[in-house]
């Protein structure tokens, strides 16, 4: 299954306008942003707990991101409310679920042998630091390695032009992002190539979960495939 798997085209989409397709566990479901493989896959998602809902225990081969949307997510190590985000390495192991009931951002497969630690921060109360433009404030996420960083714009914050070498990913959490090309509100997922260029602004204001430079690699990859 491939899906928006072309690494060098720009892609825009609301996850709430696509629909919920069923997991191999009942009670939980995913939209999915891109794929490439069936149920083993690299994968970006929403995916949506059931209460009472759980995976049966299961090893990341190329590790794991989770931001947690609304609701509670747990596994044997823990309780993660909304705004927790974890990093779950290559090689690690666990047996989710959610008695209550959530909502994640997930990525799949896509870490490498420069994570290898556990990572947790709960977004709700770590720091946030000064961003490179007034109104713009900036809490880095994952430590390791190419970095995943939640970037919050007071309402009329306004960013320099600016390209991404290796592409950016952008998950509006809440608000709404704009840029020249045009206005995505709270649900919008962005994924921009290597050396694309915007000018990014919030005229209402906006949280967003941002990953960049991580593309290039995969167009590299791409390419030497054919």
């Amino acid at each position: 299954m491939n899906i928006n798997a072309d690494y060098s085209q720009r892609v825009v989409l609301n996850h709430h306008d696509l629909p919920w397709i069923s997991s191999p566990e009942p009670g939980i479901e995913r939209r999915m942003l891109d794929r490439i493989g069936d149920e083993v896959a690299k994968a970006t998602s929403i995916v949506r707990y059931q209460p009472g809902s759980q995976f049966q225990a299961h090893t990341h081969e190329f590790g794991e991101e989770i931001f947690v949307l609304d609701g509670v997510f747990s596994d044997e190590t823990g309780d993660y409310s909304a705004g927790t985000y974890i990093m779950n390495p290559p090689g690690s192991s666990h047996a989710p679920f959610s008695k209550s009931g959530c909502t994640l951002f997930v990525k799949l497969r896509h870490l490498g042998h420069d994570q290898v630690a556990r990572e947790v921060i709960d977004t709700n109360t770590a720091s946030w630091y000064q961003g490179m433009v007034p109104g713009l404030n900036v809490m880095p996420l994952m430590q390791q390695g190419s970095g995943s960083t939640l970037v919050r714009w007071a309402p009329q914050t306004y960013f320099n032009p600016h390209k991404h070498y290796g592409g950016e990913e952008i998950f509006v959490v809440d608000g709404v992002f704009e840029d020249e090309h045009g206005r995505y509100p709270a649900g919008s997922w962005i994924r921009s190539p290597h050396m694309s260029l915007h000018q990014p602004f919030s005229k209402e204001g906006c949280t967003i979960f941002v990953k960049t430079g991580h593309l290039l690699d995969e167009v590299s990859n791409q390419r030497a495939s054919y």
